[in-house]
């Protein structure tokens, strides 16, 4: 791992095990859900990715469109559809 020092190493390898415990979630979500049959987790992520997020100074911020088959995706992980 290419860092310049200890406290670096330390917050990469932190981020990292965030990450995994977010794509074991995931996993045991999509096999519980069934959602093997449909999706990888690379295309399911890609999926969800594609929501816009707006944010601008003094204005509520404000989500883009999403599709039946993103709302579909988030109950199945059981979190709320951004609205």
């Amino acid at each position: 791992m290419l860092v310049s020092n200890e406290k670096s190493l330390d917050g990469k390898l932190f981020v990292q095990f965030i990450a995994l415990i977010f794509l074991s979630y995931i996993k045991k979500q999509m096999q519980i859900k069934d959602l093997y049959k449909k999706y990888t987790i690379i295309s399911l992520l890609d999926k969800i990715d594609i929501i816009e997020y707006f944010e601008y100074p003094d204005i509520k911020p404000r989500v883009g469109e999403i599709l039946e088959k993103q709302k579909v995706i988030y109950e199945a992980m059981e979190f709320d559809v951004p609205r």
